[in-house]
């Protein structure tokens, strides 16, 4: 453990860094935006940009000055780097833009995020949508929150499920396997989503259900996941128990979050 980090937890002045912190790389971000910048390929031809790129760099450098002895695991780092053969007790999870397919495309629905960890559960979250300039977080003494830029902090939580859940998917799946999902998971519509930000909107009550078959990296869901139990939802794995995180790899089998 460090002692600033458990007194800033313990104050709450954790999430405010983290917040401040998400909504300075979401301001890096923004200029690159639908701009038509460069766009390079990663080992598995995933894209990457310098949005990408710059905002790890500025959320790296914060978190170091600020809790210089917890160990951090970056998306663009480990790409470069390579993964950490093992997680810390306590370590942060960052994907600084998550949905860069979509970013790269013009669309909206991408999010910087990042996470605190502790043993294998992700305990802290903040999730930020530059395109919207909105941010969600966990709260400081429980519970979690949203707000405009520059705004006050609102609760949230899940709502109770509807006779007619509405469940958020990834594009990468068929129409044909959307409409199975779906159903599988008690929802009679769905809607296409990119990013973390699908955890984010059943936090708010806004939907109900996301079923994810595909293979993901934890950073891809740790922030999401927080806020979203925050708000008293769940992510579950395929044997029903919470999604874990500081696994081989850093991967994650398949999962589905839920609201109430």
């Amino acid at each position: 453990m460090t002692d600033r980090l458990s007194a800033d937890l313990a104050s709450g002045a954790l999430h405010d860094h983290l917040a401040e912190i998400a909504e300075e790389a979401a301001a890096v971000i923004l200029p690159y935006w639908r701009t038509g910048g460069e766009v390079f390929s990663k080992a598995d031809d995933s894209p990457v940009t310098l949005a990408d790129r710059e905002a790890e760099a500025l959320i790296l450098s914060r978190l170091a000055a600020l809790y210089p002895e917890v160990q951090a695991v970056a998306e663009e780092q480990s790409e470069a780097e390579g993964k950490p053969e093992s997680a810390a007790e306590r370590f942060w999870l960052i994907d600084p833009l998550d949905g860069t397919k979509g970013f790269v495309q013009g669309k909206e629905s991408f999010t910087v995020n990042i996470a605190l960890i502790e043993g294998d559960r992700p305990t802290v979250g903040v999730v930020s949508a530059p395109a919207t300039s909105v941010t969600w977080r966990t709260a400081p003494g429980g519970g979690a929150q949203m707000r405009r830029y520059g705004d006050a902090w609102r609760s949230i939580q899940v709502r109770d499920r509807p006779d007619e859940g509405f469940a958020l998917l990834s594009h990468s799946v068929t129409d044909e396997e959307a409409v199975r999902l779906a159903a599988r998971h008690g929802c009679t519509q769905w809607q296409g989503t990119d990013s973390s930000l699908k955890f984010c909107l059943i936090a708010e009550g806004r939907f109900d259900a996301y079923p994810r078959t595909g293979p993901t990296s934890e950073w891809d869901t740790a922030a999401g996941q927080a806020v979203l139990e925050a708000a008293g939802g769940r992510v579950l794995n395929a044997e029903g128990q919470p999604l874990s995180y500081g696994k081989p790899g850093f991967l994650n089998g398949p999962f589905v979050a839920m609201g109430g």
